[in-house]
């Protein structure tokens, strides 16, 4: 099992819809460490890591999103890893 870092950036109607609670649930029920982040452009910044399938599984719900969301753009970027407990809302 290998660990990585992703860092993903999503955009569309993401802020003020519970975006981040919902990524922080979703993360924490994949045994994920990372944080969600509203940015000042209306994007939601994302850090997940943990088990690389546990990574690709949330990426693969962050391109849907909760349904109060309206996600049009998902890109990320493998990054080096980070030593993080639990999965914060920033």
């Amino acid at each position: 099992m290998s660990h990585i870092c992703v860092k993903a950036v999503v955009s569309g109607k993401v802020q003020g819809v519970g975006f981040r609670f919902h990524t922080a649930h979703e993360g924490l029920k994949l045994s994920l460490s990372g944080y969600a982040r509203n940015e000042s452009d209306g994007t939601v910044t994302v850090l997940m890591c943990g088990e690389e399938k546990n990574v690709e599984a949330l990426l693969a719900w962050l391109d849907k999103g909760p349904p109060t969301a309206n996600v049009t753009g998902l890109i990320h970027e493998h990054v080096d890893w980070q030593a993080i407990d639990g999965f914060s809302i920033q």
